[in-house]
């Protein structure tokens, strides 16, 4: 399996409202220091309806990057119950997932 599905399959396990960090997302599948592969593949992402790359954020709490733009991301995100001010998640520790 190559490094981009591997990422995808990963990133499945990410449940709605909920997020996962870049550097996270790279630790699980064994990178080290991967933050910006991984930001490449969630921006490379063929399948943004069945692979959730908007559950990706940064590990300060800010939601980070879109493909489709930063406000689609937000708004997907709150759609599934994650609160965001200021381009921030809120309660972020709740929110993250741990794999």
């Amino acid at each position: 399996m190559n490094l981009e599905n591997k990422v995808y399959k990963k990133l499945l396990d990410v449940p709605k409202g909920h997020i996962t960090t870049y550097g996270d997302l790279a630790k699980a599948v064994g990178l080290k220091n991967g933050q910006r592969i991984i930001g490449k593949i969630m921006n490379k992402n063929p399948y943004p309806v069945l692979i959730p790359c908007h559950r990706v954020v940064m590990s300060t709490g800010k939601i980070g990057g879109y493909a489709y733009g930063e406000d689609v991301k937000t708004k997907m995100l709150s759609n599934e119950g994650v609160q965001i001010k200021n381009g921030r998640i809120e309660n972020f520790n709740k929110k993250l997932f741990v794999f």
